[in-house]
């Protein structure tokens, strides 16, 4: 099972649907992925240690350095196939690097 952090700034709308969007394709292409939601400010490095990717919805400094790979998970949320594609794939890149 591989975990995604997905975060926006209140944790409500962006993050969910950049967490549907993740966990639709991710299973379509045949990987178990579990993504959680959270807003940007709640996040500190002991939770980010549970996760193997972070998706956050622009660049964030969070004070401490993220050691799992971050994918600007943003372009999902125009809904453009063509935009979210390359994050789907940067997704499946990071799953695929991790085996």
């Amino acid at each position: 099972m591989i975990k995604i952090l997905a975060a926006c700034g209140a944790g409500v709308n962006s993050s969910h649907q950049i967490k549907d969007a993740l966990e639709t394709e991710m299973v379509n292409r045949g990987f178990e992925v579990q993504v959680d939601a959270v807003m940007v400010k709640d996040i500190t490095e002991e939770m980010m240690a549970k996760y193997d990717i972070f998706a956050p919805i622009a660049k964030t400094d969070l004070g401490f350095d993220v050691k799992i790979p971050v994918i600007d998970a943003g372009p999902i949320l125009y809904r453009i196939p063509m935009m979210a594609q390359p994050v789907y794939d940067a997704v499946e890149q990071a799953i695929k690097n991790m085996n």
